[in-house]
C-alpha cells in the first residue's frame, strides 16, 4: 500500500515559553484549558499543544501587572464550544468579538494574565 502524503508544514513551533510565580498553578491551569501535561518539578513544567510543541512554564521573578497580555495566544477549532466549557469549568471567559479571521474571547490565565482564544484560520489544511 502506497505511503499518504504528509500534508502538514515542514516546520512547527518546538517550545513555547510562559514565566509565572506559582509554577505548579499555572500547569494546572494549563491542563484546565486543554493542555497535555508531560514533565514537571518545583522550578517548571512542560505542557503539550497539538502538534507537539511544548509549553515550558518557569518560575517568574514578579508577578505581572494584572490584565497583562500573555505573550502568545490559543487557537481551537470551535471558539463557541470552547468558551462554553471553559465557563462550566468556572474559567469566567469573555463574550465572544466576531472578527474576519478569527472570532475570540479572552480569560484571565495564570498570574490574572489576559489569554486570548481564538477561532482557527486552519480551515481543513493538515496542521
Amino acid at each position: 500500500m502506497p505511503k499518504r502524503k504528509d500534508r502538514r508544514p515542514p516546520v512547527a513551533v518546538g517550545h513555547v515559553f510562559f514565566a509565572a510565580t506559582d509554577v505548579a498553578e499555572a500547569a494546572r491551569w494549563f491542563e484546565t484549558v486543554g493542555l497535555r501535561p508531560i514533565a514537571s518539578d518545583d522550578d517548571f513544567a512542560v505542557l503539550e499543544l497539538r502538534g507537539g510543541t511544548h509549553l515550558v512554564v518557569t518560575r517568574a521573578a514578579r508577578r505581572p501587572r494584572r490584565g497583562t497580555e500573555a505573550p502568545f495566544d490559543l487557537m481551537v477549532d470551535d471558539v463557541d464550544a470552547t468558551r462554553r466549557k471553559f465557563v462550566a469549568k468556572g474559567l469566567k471567559p469573555s463574550r465572544i468579538s466576531r472578527g474576519s479571521i478569527h472570532d475570540e474571547f479572552s480569560l484571565a490565565g495564570p498570574d490574572g494574565c489576559s489569554m486570548a482564544v481564538l477561532s482557527s484560520h486552519a480551515g481543513h489544511r493538515a496542521v
